[in-house]
């Protein structure tokens, strides 16, 4: 027959096991994958026999780093991203039916966040969404395999993506993606880099089609104080009906705005295909790039260079326009 002295240890040994039992299964709420499902419902710990419906529901459920999965095509919702994830909807239809605000938001210090294999649409005109992707602050956005479109906010929204931080260096790249028809007739756009403060933003794009914009691709660095202001290398990439296809724009002052533009197809843009405006910190080089059709082909004003590298073919515009320059080689 067991003391009491031998209870009293077996009762505190137990106590402490159990706690320990809650402590983990608190400790691992969070999973490192999670799934969503159209028939799927957000009280669900969201593995893949039991989904949830949402994104917004599912990445409370999932760890920092972790990664959203979906089981089948269905809309799943606008999402505010606070934490390094990834959201992969690929081999099926991912959709985020944004009506009247902004598909995805990051707004967390220093997270990475991966998109890919979404449709992001803004739904019908009379609800018009904000923005599709909206970048406040993190550290790096990468869109993959993505289609954005009908964002026809008014201004300052409208716009298919859209980084407008306040401080820091946010790094995007937009690969094999599309960005239409987004933005009104006299604003928005298909991608606008607009830092402020000390913010500044690093892009790539590669392989991506822009067209049905007031402006396909929109530099300003004009409000950021920061000596690293706004950088772009824009490669395989196709503008095409879009009023402006590139506005680049900075003001005097630290904060530069250069962009390289390489194997890239400027058409049928109604306005200029490649515009650089504001201060001589606006430079913007351009190799093996096709620019035809458009109203104006190349413009720089306002000490702004546009440059080429000589092997681009600049023709069968209503006005050609006139490179700035030659870009040097090594």
């Amino acid at each position: 027959m067991m003391t009491y002295l031998q209870k009293l240890v077996r009762f505190f040994s137990v106590i402490l096991i159990l706690g320990g039992i809650g402590y983990a299964t608190a400790a691992n709420a969070q999973a490192t994958r999670t799934w969503v499902s159209g028939v799927g419902d957000d009280v669900n710990p969201c593995s893949r026999t039991a989904p949830c419906k949402t994104f917004a529901g599912a990445i409370s459920k999932t760890a920092p780093g972790g990664e959203i999965n979906c089981l089948d095509p269905a809309g799943f919702g606008a999402v505010t991203v606070t934490k390094s994830i990834t959201i992969d909807c690929t081999g099926t239809l991912g959709g985020i039916l944004a009506s009247s605000t902004t598909g995805v938001i990051l707004n967390g210090a220093g997270i990475i966040v991966t998109l890919r294999g979404l449709e992001i649409n803004g739904g019908p005109p009379n609800l018009p969404g904000v923005n599709g992707v909206r970048f406040l602050q993190g550290a790096r956005l990468n869109v993959e395999d993505c289609t954005i479109y009908n964002f026809l906010g008014a201004a300052p929204n409208g716009f298919g993506i859209i980084a407008n931080n306040t401080s820091t260096t946010v790094q995007i790249s937009v690969r094999n993606s599309v960005i239409r028809n987004n933005g009104t007739a006299v604003s928005g756009g298909g991608i606008a880099l607009i830092p402020t403060g000390t913010g500044s933003v690093k892009l790539t794009l590669d392989n991506v089609m822009i067209n049905g914009h007031f402006r396909g691709l929109d530099i300003n660095a004009a409000g950021t104080t920061s000596a690293s202001g706004v950088t772009a290398m824009v490669q395989n990439t196709t503008f095409s009906a879009n009023n402006n296809g590139l506005h680049v724009n900075s003001a005097a002052g630290p904060a530069p705005a250069q962009v390289i533009v390489k194997d890239s197809t400027f058409s049928n843009n109604t306005g200029t295909a490649i515009n650089g405006q504001g201060s001589a910190n606006t430079v913007i080089a351009v190799s093996n790039t096709s620019i035809f059709g458009n109203g104006t082909g190349v413009n720089g004003t306002g000490g702004a260079s546009v440059l080429t590298f000589g092997d681009n073919l600049l023709n069968l515009n209503a006005s050609n326009g006139v490179f700035t320059g030659p870009a040097g080689k090594t």
